[in-house]
């Protein structure tokens, strides 16, 4: 996961002084000390690590930190705000015209995950009431057409694609025709990357630009590729002037350094981040809850967001019906949990918990959840009611049917079976959420090894 190495080792950092109730001169330069190098492994660039570095002690020493009552605390504040601010601040969204459609040029080299990202933005954007068009700009690239219509296709919004021309103007110009006759609001462009950057793609895009006056110039980066994707991020800017930066491949980075350094070298905002294959895999990028995850304070907010899209109203109210009636079966645990698989991987939303990513024997397998689906639908619609059930051969017969072993669903049946008894427990608590979001208990977690 992006920033796993910078995050550990800032953590450790913070933890040392935490807790100190005297801080002197000598533990603040060692503690600045190994803040440098643990931006240095991250592949953030020289510059902007010692100018971050020097920053944090001078705040620290010019605001009487080492004297104050908490000076550990106030440390890690500053550090904290220190790091939103290198990752831009605040957040930065686009810019929507009040005369639609309004224009997102997607610019990048060939493998950073373009084509796929203008389907995730266009996806996220339609989730917020818009009505995105994908448009076919990329006309060298074998099967580019056919890759951006694929993506469309899944997320059943349209694409405009004209085979027949090589002039990308032309084509953009007749799908913002397009676009006004089917009343679509934003035009997403995928255009043509190079493997590397070169004087005829810079020309094509000026020329696109020039010609169609994009609203938006969204540089799409790979951050896997580290300092090389500040560079590439620095000399697109230089020549094409763009507005932001999309990351992507950042669940894959465990350094993150590209995340870091991009918004210092180039003056632009992350606009958003790509954290996963899925093409719900993106979000609007929050510096400052990035700095939060990076220090293990969590991001508590992006839970709650991921939840509230995630779940269906209809069938959350259906459930908290029968926890008031305690009649709780695996078939509505069978719901509840394709709902918060529904938000993403578990273990991405663990890293999101306050804590959660300091404990260090804590492993997380999203496979198990595969497993428990399968267990619990090779079994009758009885057995589903009332697990009491289950003897002996009825658990052979449901192990053979999942592919699991009969221990395998003595650990499920035990862990359902203490859910229950909790949602008991919970029966006078207010908000459906809260049981929704407690009902895979920290037993199952434990059973299972998640």
């Amino acid at each position: 996961m992006a920033f796993e190495g910078l995050s550990s080792r800032l953590q450790e950092i913070t933890r040392k002084i935490r807790g100190k109730a005297r801080i002197t001169e000598s533990d603040l330069k060692e503690m600045l000390r190994e803040v440098k190098l643990a931006l240095l492994e991250a592949d953030v660039n020289y510059k902007i690590v010692k100018e971050f570095v020097a920053t944090i002690g001078e705040k620290a020493l010019g605001q009487d930190v080492l004297k104050s009552l908490t000076p550990g605390q106030q440390v890690i504040k500053i550090v904290k705000d220190e790091l939103v601010e290198l990752l831009g601040g605040t957040e930065s969204r686009i810019n929507f015209t009040p005369n639609p459609p309004t224009v997102i040029m997607m610019v990048g080299l060939q493998g950073s995950g373009k084509t796929t990202t203008s389907g995730k933005l266009a996806n996220l954007l339609r989730k917020q009431g818009k009505n995105p068009l994908l448009v076919a700009c990329d006309v060298y690239r074998p099967a580019a057409i056919q890759q951006l219509q694929v993506v469309g296709k899944q997320l059943n919004i349209p694409v405009f694609a004209n085979e027949n021309s090589k002039d990308v103007v032309h084509i953009a110009k007749q799908a913002m025709s397009t676009a006004m006759s089917k009343l679509n609001d934003i035009i997403i462009l995928d255009t043509a990357g190079r493997l590397h950057i070169d004087e005829a793609l810079m020309d094509e895009l000026k020329n696109l630009k020039s010609n169609i006056k994009p609203h938006e110039i969204l540089l799409v980066v790979d951050s896997m590729t580290g300092q090389d994707a500040v560079n590439v991020a620095e000399k697109f800017n230089e020549a094409l002037g763009i507005d932001g930066v999309v990351l992507t491949k950042l669940d894959g980075d465990t350094r993150g350094g590209a995340a870091l350094s991009v918004k210092k070298v180039t003056g632009k905002p992350i606009k958003f981040a790509a954290t996963g294959e899925k093409l719900s895999d993106i979000e609007v990028f929050h510096p400052d809850r990035m700095a939060q995850r990076i220090l293990g304070m969590g991001d508590i907010l992006s839970v709650i967001e991921k939840a509230e899209e995630a779940f269906d109203i209809e069938e959350a109210e259906k459930l908290e019906k029968q926890f008031k009636k305690k009649e709780l079966d695996l078939d509505d645990y069978l719901m509840q949990l394709r709902q918060v698989k529904k938000m993403g991987s578990f273990s991405s939303l663990l890293k999101m918990i306050p804590g959660m990513n300091q404990i260090k024997d804590l492993k997380v397998d999203d496979k198990e959840f595969v497993k428990i689906e399968a267990i619990i639908c090779s079994m009758t619609k009885k057995e589903k009611r009332d697990t009491r059930l289950l003897n002996a051969s009825r658990r052979q017969r449901i192990a053979k049917g999942s592919g699991t072993t009969i221990q395998d669903i003595n650990k499920f049946i035990k862990s359902f079976e203490m859910t229950q008894k909790m949602m008991k427990k919970m029966q006078n608590n207010k908000g459906g959420m809260k049981k929704l979001l407690n009902g895979i208990d920290e037993n199952t977690l434990k059973n299972f090894k998640i």
